[in-house]
C-alpha cells in the first residue's frame, strides 16, 4: 500500500501484514489430495509445508444452567500452507479457498498484487474451482505512536471518546467498525487496539486493521477479480489516509 488514490508513497509504510483471500466453491472431485500437489507447483519459492486446521466450537445458554455449554469438536484439516524459506511469506490452499499473506517488509502493492495473481493462476489449474464468491484485501498496520502522547487525536482520527470526567489514559481498547460502500458492493471492518507497551515507554503500538470485502459470484479466470481487487485497494487506502494525521503520515517518509 504505497501508494493511494492521492497518489501518496510512503517509503516506510507501517504495514505488518497484507493479506489477498478469495473464496471458491470447489467441485467434489477437488480434495486435500489435490491441493497438496499445488506445492509441485511453487515449491521453488515456498519450500516450507504445513497442514492447516481449523477449529469450529459452539456456545450454547439454557435457562436453567449459569454456565453455557461448550462444545469443542476435533480439529478438521482443511488444507495446507506453504511458507517461503525466510517466513515473509505464506500462501493458503484450502477447500473454501486462497490466501496469499505478505509479511513486513511490504514492498508496493504491484509486486504484492502480481505474486498474488500469479499464485492463484495455479491455485486455478490444480483446484479447479466451480466459481468466485468472496474476494477480500486486509492490511494490518502497526503504527507506533510517540509517548508521552498528550491526545490521541494528534496521530488518529478514527479513534473511541472518552467522555467529559472520565479519565482519559487507557491500558487497552478494542474497536471495531463496519463502513459499507455501496458505490463498490463492498464493506470494510475495521478493527483499532493497542499492543502491549514496550518497557522503554517510548511509543505506543496502535494497530489498525482494515479489512476489505465483497461478496460475489464470479469466474475463476476472470479479470473482474483483479478490478475488484484494485477497487478494493482504493477503498482501504482511502479509509487509512484519512484516518491518519499529517503529523503521522510524516513518520512513514
Amino acid at each position: 500500500m504505497t501508494r493511494s488514490h492521492e497518489n501518496i508513497t510512503f517509503p516506510n509504510p507501517p504495514i505488518k501484514e497484507a493479506i489477498l483471500d478469495i473464496r471458491v466453491n470447489l467441485p467434489e472431485e477437488t480434495g486435500l489430495e489435490q491441493l497438496e500437489t499445488y506445492h509441485d507447483e511453487i515449491k521453488g519459492r515456498f519450500p516450507k509445508k504445513e497442514k492447516r486446521f481449523v477449529w469450529e466450537g459452539k456456545i450454547e445458554f439454557k435457562k436453567e444452567e449459569i454456565q453455557p455449554a461448550i462444545e469443542a469438536p476435533p480439529s478438521r484439516h482443511d488444507g495446507f500452507l506453504f511458507r517461503s524459506e525466510d517466513g515473509s511469506k505464506v500462501v493458503q490452499a484450502r477447500l473454501d479457498g486462497f490466501t496469499f499473506n505478505k509479511l513486513k517488509p511490504y514492498d508496493n502493492w504491484e509486486s504484492f498484487s502480481s505474486e498474488g495473481r500469479g499464485l492463484w493462476d495455479h491455485f486455478v489449474r490444480i483446484a479447479k474451482p466451480k466459481n468466485v464468491i468472496r474476494l477480500a484485501l486486509r492490511y494490518i498496520n502497526r503504527i507506533e505512536i510517540p509517548l508521552p502522547l498528550e491526545k490521541i487525536q494528534d496521530y488518529i482520527l478514527t479513534f473511541p471518546q472518552v467522555a467529559s470526567g472520565i479519565p482519559n489514559k487507557l491500558s487497552n481498547f478494542l474497536v471495531r467498525l463496519e463502513i459499507p460502500n455501496p458505490e463498490i458492493q463492498a464493506k470494510a471492518v475495521v478493527t483499532e487496539t493497542m499492543e502491549t507497551i514496550p518497557p522503554s515507554g517510548e511509543f505506543l503500538p496502535f494497530i489498525f486493521d482494515i479489512d476489505v470485502i465483497r461478496t460475489d459470484v464470479l469466474e475463476p479466470t476472470a479479470p473482474a477479480i483483479w478490478q475488484i481487487m484494485e477497487e478494493l485497494r482504493g477503498f482501504k487506502n482511502s479509509i487509512f489516509l484519512k484516518s491518519i494525521t499529517e503529523k503521522t503520515k510524516e513518520m512513514f517518509k
